[in-house]
């Protein structure tokens, strides 16, 4: 397990970037309290105007999540990415439980093909479906092991310019051409709901900062994947794993900023 990308980090701290979620109703709470640990600025909206607004005037990236989508959330994410595109600002895709459900596979599908994603965060079923491969899940969970679906995560990564970042008990990032294998967290992670879908609002703040999608896919998983492992040695139960896992993000990110700072 390596530390994570320390001038990147300090960077994240250092600039605190907007990122406009249209997220999921079950993890939004989970997700803004993540960028908060990660010293980056949650802003959750709903309407396809009002997204379109603030890509336009504040925002510095945009997480789309279709895990609990709406007919006018659809409205909002097609609006919202188009907006990204137009400000250059990068978005982050998260295909929760595409491959199980038509409707929302069509909506990534449709996303990606208007305006591609700077990275697309997925387990490794939702990352074969995407990559139309046959893929084995059960609703957001998948049955698929990382390796198997690393090529198509490099296909996909080729085919849409996106880094592409398979997350499980290896995450895989890759561009298609560089892949890197970030092995760490624990296995509570998967107890807790939320973890997997805030991963996608880190790796958007991340992008916002970085020099390229793959730096921030790798960063994204080391700093999990370290949070994961210290919030472990400190919780052995899913509700105060999620408080030390807040905490271990903050500790992180606070560690790899330089002590001295000048206001």
């Amino acid at each position: 397990m390596t530390n994570p990308d320390g001038p990147l980090i300090r960077r994240l701290r250092t600039e605190r970037p907007l990122v406009l979620c249209l997220t999921n109703g079950v993890v939004r709470n989970f997700t803004a309290n993540l960028l908060l640990a990660a010293h980056a600025v949650p802003a959750m909206l709903e309407d396809a105007k009002e997204a379109e607004e603030m890509l336009q005037t504040c925002a510095n990236a945009l997480l789309v999540n279709v895990g609990t989508y709406s007919a006018a959330q659809a409205d909002a994410m097609r609006a919202a990415v188009v907006s990204a595109h137009a400000h250059s600002l990068p978005w982050v895709l998260d295909p929760v439980a595409v491959g199980l459900l038509s409707p929302r596979t069509a909506l990534c599908h449709e996303l990606i093909a208007l305006c591609p994603p700077a990275l697309i965060r997925g387990n490794a079923s939702e990352i074969l479906a995407l990559a139309d491969q046959p893929a084995l899940t059960r609703g957001p969970e998948s049955t698929d092991a990382c390796e198997v679906a690393l090529p198509a995560a490099q296909e996909l990564a080729q085919a849409t310019g996106a880094a592409v970042l398979v997350t499980g008990p290896t995450d895989y990032a890759t561009d298609g051409l560089q892949t890197h294998a970030i092995i760490g967290g624990h296995e509570m992670m998967t107890r807790v709901t939320g973890i997997g879908c805030a991963m996608g609002a880190l790796a958007a703040a991340l992008c916002a900062v970085a020099d390229n999608a793959l730096q921030a896919a790798v960063a994204c998983s080391q700093l999990f994947s370290l949070a994961g492992t210290q919030a472990a040695t400190l919780a052995s139960h899913p509700g105060s794993f999620a408080t030390a896992f807040l905490d271990a993000v903050d500790s992180h990110v606070l560690a790899a900023t330089p002590t001295t700072e000048h206001h």
